[in-house]
């Protein structure tokens, strides 16, 4: 079995190779079922998603111009926090997997969108959908999984340098846009060495993301600032507007950012979401790929409205199996691909918010001190497959 895993009771001994090609075959079904009916529907809720997002923002910005008042501020950062999310989760991350690139409308295109988010689009493409998707939860190849900075599995060497790592994960959270721009930069791998340094492609896209940052700071932290000080003229008090609209770019940014990581540590973190080893996934089948796509991820239960905000990251495992339908669709099919679970014996991890980021939380605190007993050595008995790249 590829996907081998990292337990001491392996949740898919069960199966045969037949069942797991079998289940890529099922998963194909819905897939193509979804493609069948894709098509106006689909288009009209991004276009409308993306008309609501910005009259949020531009109405927001416009309260936030009499920030000097408090009810004012409170107003306009809460409504901003909830566009910049909106902007970020449902909208950018969605149309940059080129779910509605079948739409061919350049404007909502995954090759031409840049979003509010200090990871350039084009290179947050390479590291997300090039390589998380490919390596979701293989241990040393998906950077989801710990961002890099995090110990997440128990077989990983503990160093005491892990015992910060709640910390770091915190850090993290509240720097998250800027996080995830330094390791699609892969930024401590490239200023390792001065050869790494100095090479002209990390340089000239370490450019590309300091002009990114240079632009949104000076939209959010001067010229939106700056708007709000003939207001503040008018009650007395310019400064006062000015860096009251700063301080509620600021929170705004920050929401988003605990919001987005918070999103994505439930959906790759909780309990009974499995971790594979490096050398797992040689010769993978597309049945396979599914099959570490379904035991690598977990889902968040709740409303419509969470699904919206989650960006339809509620539904992680129907994201990781079908990365670039709409997300939107994610709800209707996520019946279907529990009912595959049950079928074949698998768990479908899901819960409301509060407990996923509970969940994901104590891992983290947990894998931050030394194991409690010697890690399980990783069976290496079970033979790989011919090599054969996935097709998915």
């Amino acid at each position: 079995m590829t996907t081998l895993q990292r337990k001491e009771v392996n949740p898919i001994a069960h199966l045969s190779p037949e069942d797991i090609e079998q289940i890529g075959r099922e998963l194909d079904a819905i897939r193509d079922e979804v493609l069948a009916v894709r098509g106006e529907k689909d288009a009209k809720y991004i276009r409308r998603m993306i008309a609501v997002q910005r009259r949020l923002e531009v109405g927001s910005r416009a309260v936030l111009l009499f920030s000097v008042l408090p009810p004012a501020w409170i107003l306009g950062t809460i409504g901003l926090s909830i566009a910049k999310i909106l902007e970020n989760m449902e909208i950018g991350h969605n149309i940059l997997h080129g779910q509605y690139d079948f739409m061919r409308d350049p404007k909502i295109h995954s090759t031409t969108w840049e979003w509010d988010f200090a990871a350039p689009a084009e290179q947050w493409k390479h590291s997300h959908n090039e390589l998380h998707h490919k390596y979701t939860n293989v241990v040393g190849r998906d950077n989801d999984l710990g961002y890099g900075i995090m110990r997440v599995d128990e077989q990983q060497k503990w160093a005491p340098a892990h015992l910060g790592q709640p910390l770091y994960n915190f850090i993290n959270a509240c720097l998250f846009e800027y996080g995830i721009a330094a390791y699609d930069l892969e930024l401590g791998r490239n200023l390792a060495s001065k050869r790494r340094r100095n090479n002209p492609d990390f340089r000239a896209r370490l450019r590309q993301v300091g002009r990114k940052i240079r632009n949104q700071m000076l939209k959010d932290y001067v010229a939106h600032p700056a708007l709000s000080v003939p207001v503040g003229l008018a009650f007395g008090n310019p400064f006062g507007a000015f860096f009251g609209t700063m301080a509620a770019n600021a929170v705004a940014n920050v929401v988003r950012n605990l919001w987005s990581h918070s999103v994505i540590m439930c959906g790759h973190f909780p309990k009974g979401v499995e971790t594979f080893e490096r050398t797992s996934i040689t010769g993978e089948t597309r049945g396979e790929w599914y099959l570490r796509q379904m035991l690598g991820s977990a889902n968040i239960s709740g409303s419509k409205l969470m699904h919206i905000m989650t960006g339809n990251l509620s539904h992680q495992i129907e994201h990781h199996l079908f990365p670039d339908l709409p997300a939107s669709r994610y709800a209707e099919i996520a019946p279907k691909v529990r009912a595959l679970f049950e079928k074949y014996d698998l768990k479908y991890v899901t819960g409301p918010f509060v407990v996923q980021v509970a969940s994901a939380w104590a891992k983290v605190f947990r894998l931050a001190l030394p194991n409690r007993k010697p890690a399980r050595a990783i069976d290496h008995t079970i033979p790989p497959r011919h090599p054969a790249e996935a097709t998915v």
